[in-house]
């Protein structure tokens, strides 16, 4: 028998630092992750404030900024943790990648040096969460209509509004929050403000009743007349193409986390396969079983040989936002497929919490459709393939 990875080669496109890494972060998963991960899912919750300064000592939060205790991996380290992460469970990576990829990264790239010295260190360590305030009730792919707004009043800022679909907003210490910014006369822009938990106005409401993501904590965010200073803002962010840089950094990592839960998936599948018998021989040996275990490798190696070229091209400053995009609809897309058709391998069993096929999929419908739906992330890839856009 072969693995996905040893059937292409996938280890010997590595180095030696990167296996390591991957290797670290899947050992930590299978300790500390794997035995629970059934009953946070099933209960809809996720010790967030516990794992952090877990997760923050391997490194993994922010992982691929520098400096102010972020361990300053390579992009491609940086796909693999999540890969690992993520063949637990999406909403275990999806803490990582929204504590990482976008709180970290908003105030990395758009904070004062103030605003970096005084939450980097400890969101890098675990020992403060963020979470990043974008998307709203009516507007998610169109985050450019959001109605969220802050006024300036005097030296301050008093912000109005409401988020939805804000992972780890109910636990965050720190909450990034996206605004339409109205100053005087000028043309309202898009800011990034700093709202630590507690400001008076601010409320976080968690949000039950999920069928995906369940081991994740998912949030509503409300501002009503929130007070702020004037040094809450982001001083460097200015304009929609802000967020939207943050959002770029969480899709890189989708690429290769989406890969997780189908290797996940498949491994389930193929073992399954080999013990259970039917009209007297394995599934593993039916020819209708063999051709659905090939096509899903086959799948699941070329989507991990594009995540490696792109973790390659991001390292070295060459990704386009189209490049992510293709490489985010190509894994979301693929995964799901695998995590539908290992079910059908599992028959009844597939269906149960002892498997983790169905859960990966109920996951993957959301990865599918946040940090950019897998349509519009064709709109954007036909775009730049047309220069026609057909957006609107």
């Amino acid at each position: 028998m072969v693995t996905v990875e040893e059937l292409f080669a996938i280890d010997s496109l590595l180095s030696g630092e990167e296996r390591e890494i991957r290797d670290t972060v899947a050992a930590f998963a299978a300790q500390r992750l794997r035995p629970h991960i059934e009953d946070w899912f099933e209960a809809g919750t996720f010790p967030a404030r516990e794992m952090a300064p877990e997760l923050g000592k391997l490194g993994l939060l922010g992982m691929h900024l520098e400096g102010y205790g972020c361990a300053g991996m390579s992009a491609t380290a940086y796909g693999l943790a999540c890969q690992e992460l993520e063949a637990v469970d999406s909403g275990v990576r999806s803490m990582v990648s929204v504590q990482g990829s976008l709180a970290m990264t908003a105030i990395h790239r758009f904070g004062s040096e103030e605003q970096k010295q005084r939450w980097l260190p400890d969101m890098a360590a675990g020992a403060a969460l963020g979470c990043f305030g974008l998307t709203e009730p009516d507007f998610g792919s169109n985050p450019g209509g959001m109605r969220t707004r802050a006024k300036r009043d005097g030296d301050d800022w008093v912000l109005n509004g409401s988020k939805m679909w804000i992972t780890n907003g109910s636990v965050a210490d720190v909450a990034v929050v996206w605004a339409y910014a109205e100053d005087g006369d000028a043309k309202p822009v898009v800011r990034g403000f700093l709202v630590p938990a507690g400001t008076p106005g601010f409320t976080a409401r968690e949000m039950h009743r999920k069928l995906s993501l369940r081991a994740s904590i998912t949030a509503e965010l409300d501002f009503d007349d929130v007070r702020l200073p004037a040094d809450a803002v982001l001083p460097e962010s200015r304009g929609l193409s802000s967020p939207l840089a943050c959002l770029s950094e969480a899709r890189f990592g989708i690429i290769f986390g989406a890969l997780g839960a189908a290797r996940d998936c498949l491994t389930a599948a193929i073992e399954y396969s080999r013990t259970r018998e039917v009209f007297d021989k394995p599934l593993a040996g039916y020819q209708l079983t063999q051709g659905k275990l090939a096509d899903m490798a086959l799948e699941l190696g070329k989507g991990q040989l594009l995540a490696l070229h792109l973790g390659r091209l991001k390292d070295r400053g060459e990704i386009s936002a189209e490049q992510i995009s293709a490489g985010k609809l190509n894994s979301t897309r693929e995964a799901i497929a695998i995590a539908r058709e290992c079910r059908t391998i599992l028959g009844a069993n597939g269906i149960t919490l002892d498997y983790p096929v169905l859960r990966h999929a109920n996951n993957l419908e959301s990865v599918l459709t946040y940090e950019g739906t897998a349509e519009v992330h064709q709109l954007v890839l036909g775009k730049a393939l047309t220069d026609a856009n057909a957006f609107r």
